[in-house]
């Protein structure tokens, strides 16, 4: 990999960004600086090559990590140190996570940990939003398995005209902000309000807000094209076919009718009757390794109800 500085820039909602590497963190499996306007946000990205033993999900944290520093200032009263995250840098992790989380490969279990570290603040230019397009562009340029790249944008309409990016004030006019992240071809989270508009208008916002980061994720297959390695070769973690395919003959039609239970402890309740009654008939009790197969069981019990859940 080569560890020459390498910055790649282009225009997100009428303004200068800009994804730079090769200058910080080089231990890490990815790194990148987002530069927008005055907000600065190093992204940092590593994933474990060894899985732990008997591991049966994906272990990502997204830490979003804010510092008094960052916007010139330092913490005042009776604390006069950093303390936990706050309730905003929580939420802005979690929304980092919810657009990369999917687009990983099926079977990899292996401990991946995504730091967004904000350097900088000014008053127009939202760290959030370089934190989520960094996360993206740290692990795109790196070698772990991330079948990206995503980008996320603020969208907003002031005086009936959509803006990507508004700045705070603008946010404080706007009769709506809704952010949006995606892929090239696909939507993968929307998170925002409205002031009671029809549903077409917010329609047309989300459409907007896809329209608007294809250049940064672009920006991305730049930045790789000139800096990227070879993804890793593991060994996935793939449930037996065998034992799918028996878990979705005996409670497809019985997950598919509990989730059309409208009193969430019933069905709650019902699902986990299903989830019972699977056990019962598949776990054999003389099995030696009868609780190692109960969660195999129970793993592919999840996936189906997901599956389900999302084509109700």
């Amino acid at each position: 990999m080569n560890t020459e500085k390498t910055v790649v820039s282009t225009m997100f909602g009428g303004k200068e960004i800009s994804i730079e590497t090769g200058r910080l963190a080089k231990q890490t499996d990815g790194s990148v600086v987002v530069r927008y306007g005055d907000t600065m946000v190093l992204v940092t990205a590593v994933s474990s090559k060894k899985q732990k033993e008997g591991q049966e999900f994906f272990p990502l944290t997204v830490d979003y990590v804010e510092k008094y520093y960052a916007a010139g200032k330092f913490p005042g009263g009776f604390i006069k140190r950093e303390t936990r995250p706050s309730a905003a840098a929580t939420l802005n992790a979690r929304l980092i996570d919810r657009p990369i989380r999917p687009l990983f490969p099926e079977g990899y279990f292996f401990d991946t940990h995504v730091v967004a570290s904000i350097l900088s603040v000014d008053s127009e230019h939202s760290p959030e939003i370089a934190a989520s397009l960094g996360a993206s562009a740290a692990m795109h340029i790196s070698d772990i398995p991330f079948m990206g790249p995503t980008a996320a944008v603020h969208v907003g309409r002031v005086n009936g005209n959509l803006i990507a990016n508004p700045t705070i004030k603008e946010q404080e006019e706007s009769e709506l902000l809704i952010m949006i992240a995606g892929t090239e071809k696909a939507i993968m989270m929307v998170e925002g309000e409205a002031k009671q508009i029809p549903e077409s208008e917010v329609l047309e916002a989300i459409l907007f807000g896809h329209r608007s980061i294809q250049d940064v994720i672009k920006l991305q297959h730049e930045l790789r094209a000139k800096i990227g390695r070879a993804k890793r070769i593991y060994q996935p973690v793939l449930k037996d076919e065998t034992i799918k395919k028996k878990v979705a003959e005996l409670c497809h039609d019985r997950v598919k009718k509990a989730f059309a239970i409208s009193e969430k402890l019933d069905r709650y309740e019902t699902l986990k009757k299903v989830q019972d009654d699977l056990l019962g008939q598949l776990v054999r009790k003389e099995e030696a390794n009868s609780v190692a197969f109960a969660k195999n069981i129970s793993s592919i019990y999840e996936d189906l109800k997901y599956s389900v859940m999302s084509k109700y």
